[in-house]
């Protein structure tokens, strides 16, 4: 059977084809629309419509579905885990978890900016933050771990995860078991644009929350951002997205591996390979068929559609300095270099989510055990967006205090600031009317 694989020959050219740069979630209006009644209907109904969509939208059969998980759910969900997995997930979790244990700032610090004057910062927890964990295209307990364990490692008081049931009303086992393992104990069975309804409004049942953060389709980043008003969206974190960027060193067969790990996510997935040379193009072409034919039927048509849609396939340009101009452009959400010196040219990237260096770093090792967090800002985000980190479940808070000899310098040149800027209360706080306690001699 033929492939139709996208393949666009930009060596020819030196401007980069806006439509190119696009992603299925680039233009979210119509999602906007289908979601406002979701979103409607779940603040003024609470548990009932989170009830009604899991039944509409994951297929639920059972109307009195718990909407939160029971410790028996949890206790199943272990009783049901393969050995494998369990130690799997464990050593995901030792390693995220190191890793953003020393990603935590220090809880407090201050400096002397003038003599008598010092200032600093705080860092404390968000009081509440939910996790979302999608659940339409598969099962993630990598994302619970991905989500909750930088707001443990950040220490926030009320971390809860919401994820979208299964056709029995249960949540996915593998799920409920990271869960526990990590500490969190709150999963509430609703996804999509209900779930962050729930947890910006609350219901009966879901706790409202000042924050959610995790990936999710173009429903639920509209959700987010329609909603923004009354619950912190997080980094943006939609559909899957990842640029190969390969010179001519590569084996086009391995290329072409890689290739696949972010367009099996789904077909609103978006992945390319970027490369500056003919023969790993074509080879790379060549080979997919033959990857393809080894996987889930499933997976691999999602594959198919990315890389012979819109939204992927192959480029080539005309030398590897445009390939880097392309993919600082595109701003992937995941990167891979596979060239002859990786390290050299990460120093040539400023827009990626994350990044990983060569052939024994693939974009599956940092989803799943590497560490570093795989919840990526997506659709051009990385050019001002990081990645989930511990900083995301804290905020600061700034402090100052000026000692009574310090004050008269200060308020100085403050009352000079303030009455050029017309702000004569301002001014007359700092002014001789000020009733300041005298200076004790020592």
């Amino acid at each position: 059977m033929s492939e139709n694989i996208t393949f666009h020959d930009l060596t020819q050219t030196g401007t980069i084809p806006e439509a190119l740069l696009q992603r299925t979630e680039s233009d979210l209006s119509v999602f906007f629309e289908r979601v406002k009644p979701i979103i409607e209907r779940v603040r003024t109904e609470g548990d009932a419509a989170l009830r009604h969509f899991a039944q509409a939208f994951d297929g639920v059969t059972a109307p009195e579905m718990s909407i939160r998980a029971t410790p028996e759910e949890f206790d199943a969900a272990f009783a049901s885990i393969e050995p494998d997995v369990l130690e799997s997930i464990k050593y995901g979790i030792r390693n995220i978890r190191r890793f953003h244990e020393a990603q935590k700032p220090e809880e407090s610090w201050m400096i002397e900016v003038q003599p008598g004057i010092w200032a600093g910062d705080r860092n404390i927890p968000i009081d509440s933050v939910a996790c979302y964990v999608p659940r339409g295209k598969g099962s993630f307990p990598s994302v619970v771990n991905m989500t909750t364990i930088p707001g443990k490692v950040a220490g926030v008081p009320r971390l809860i995860i919401v994820t979208p049931p299964s056709p029995d009303g249960t949540v996915d086992a593998g799920t409920l078991v990271a869960a526990r393992l990590i500490g969190v104990e709150e999963v509430y069975k609703c996804g999509g644009a209900q779930a962050v309804a729930a947890v910006a409004f609350g219901t009966e049942t879901v706790p409202a929350c000042a924050k959610i953060v995790g990936p999710g389709s173009p429903y639920v980043v509209a959700a987010k951002r329609l909603l923004s008003d009354r619950i912190d969206p997080g980094i943006p974190a939609g559909p899957s997205e990842s640029i190969i960027l390969t010179d001519d060193s590569v084996d086009p067969v391995l290329a072409a591996l890689d290739l696949i790990i972010e367009s099996e996510h789904g077909p609103d997935s978006s992945a390319w390979l970027v490369t500056s040379s003919r023969r790993v193009a074509e080879g790379v072409i060549a080979a997919l068929p033959a990857h393809w034919a080894e996987m889930d039927p499933k997976r691999a048509d999602f594959s198919r559609t990315v890389l012979g849609g819109a939204h992927g396939g192959v480029i080539l340009t005309k030398d590897f300095s445009a390939a880097v101009d392309f993919t600082n452009a595109y701003a992937p959400e995941h990167l891979e270099i596979l060239t002859v010196d990786p390290m050299a040219d990460l120093g040539r990237i400023r827009n990626a989510g994350e990044v990983l260096l060569g052939t024994a770093s693939p974009v599956t090792l940092c989803n799943y055990v590497l560490g570093p967090n795989a919840v990526l800002p997506t659709n051009r985000a990385a050019r001002t967006h990081s990645p989930l980190s511990v900083h995301d479940f804290m905020k600061r808070m700034s402090f100052a205090r000026v000692s009574p000899e310090a004050y008269p310098e200060a308020a100085r040149h403050a009352e000079r600031f303030a009455r050029y800027e017309n702000f004569s209360g301002h001014a007359r706080a700092v002014s001789s009317a000020r009733p300041m306690p005298k200076i004790q001699p020592r």
